[in-house]
């Protein structure tokens, strides 16, 4: 998986988790789903768990 696919992963997840706390989805299944489907696919090509890079990206940058 190249870089910029990568890229568009993790912005799909963010714009994703936004919608939950935004509109309080939480019990959204579809959302929940592509959640799931989003950090295995992360999981897979990278290793890493994909919340765990965010957080510690977030960290890096503060």
């Amino acid at each position: 998986m190249k870089k910029s696919e990568l890229r568009k992963l993790v912005s799909k997840y963010k714009t994703l988790t936004l919608k939950l706390k935004k509109r309080n989805l939480s019990h959204n299944p579809t959302i929940l789903e592509k959640l799931e489907e989003i950090k295995h696919r992360y999981f897979h090509e990278t290793g890493n768990d994909i919340e765990f890079d965010l957080k510690s990206n977030a960290e890096d940058t503060a």
